[in-house]
């Protein structure tokens, strides 16, 4: 199907429209067999609150925004190349039914479907995708992911020294490393993580020692694995895809 379609006059049509609802702040999405897949609205966990986000699947990219006028106008594009992706189930929490996680070395996020049949072809898509990329390339699959951030609403008190209790003063941090949230003594140091930033990001008293020894034993991807079989898991990584997160954070 993808063969077929990747450069026929209707995907030419359809990518054409969805780079016309981002405007001109989008980056174009156009180009030689890319295919456009499926596209739908899909809840994805951010820091604060869970928030409607429009995705669009393609066969080599993942993209998504922020819904101004539905089907009509999104902003704030990210994309997401398929090849770093790996998804993973997580189990039914109350509210939160029919999510996965989407994991990548820069940012890690669960997102939620409105029907496990929705959840199922999503999945059923993305892992095609990449499995076709994959094997295309000769690449070896991607086995580093970023850390899923814990949500504020979890952590009334600071992960790591248990003491410091969250307020409007002390504030909520959040490492990049282990996606803990941490409070502001406990997150002074700074490490470089490549695949995040070019340059050192927060990290917490416990990852730094564990990174500057060279024991990176509690890596991103196992924090993300664990955090798929956990209740109530996970929040984004990325400090500027969500219009109520602070980059200090």
């Amino acid at each position: 199907m993808v063969d077929r379609l990747a450069n026929s006059e209707a995907n030419a049509k359809r990518i054409n429209v969805v780079e016309s609802c981002f405007g001109t702040a989008g980056q174009p999405l156009a180009i030689e067999g890319r295919v456009l897949i499926g596209e739908g609205v899909l809840t994805k966990l951010c820091r604060k609150k869970p928030k409607a986000r429009q995705f669009f699947l393609f066969n080599d990219i993942l993209v998504y925004g922020n819904i101004v006028i539905q089907k009509k106008k999104y902003n704030k594009q990210n994309i997401i190349p398929l090849e770093n992706v790996t998804i993973d189930s997580i189990p039914d929490e109350g509210d939160l039914r029919n999510g996965w996680l989407i994991k990548t070395p820069n940012k890690s996020f669960a997102v939620y479907a409105a029907t496990a049949t929705e959840k199922s072809e999503w999945m059923n898509h993305i892992n095609k995708c990449v499995y076709d990329l994959i094997s295309k390339s000769g690449k070896t699959p991607n086995n580093e992911h970023a850390a899923v951030w814990i949500p504020d609403s979890e952590a009334p008190t600071c992960m790591r020294c248990k003491k410091v209790k969250f307020t409007p003063v002390n504030r909520r941090h959040h490492c990049r490393k282990c996606g803990f949230v941490i409070c502001g003594p406990c997150s002074e140091k700074r490490f470089l993580l490549p695949n995040q930033s070019s340059k050192a990001v927060r990290v917490c008293d416990f990852c730094f020692d564990r990174l500057s020894s060279g024991d990176l034993s509690s890596n991103q991807s196992t924090r993300s694995d664990s955090l798929s079989n956990s209740p109530k898991t996970t929040n984004h990584l990325s400090d500027d895809d969500d219009d109520d997160d602070d980059s200090s954070d």
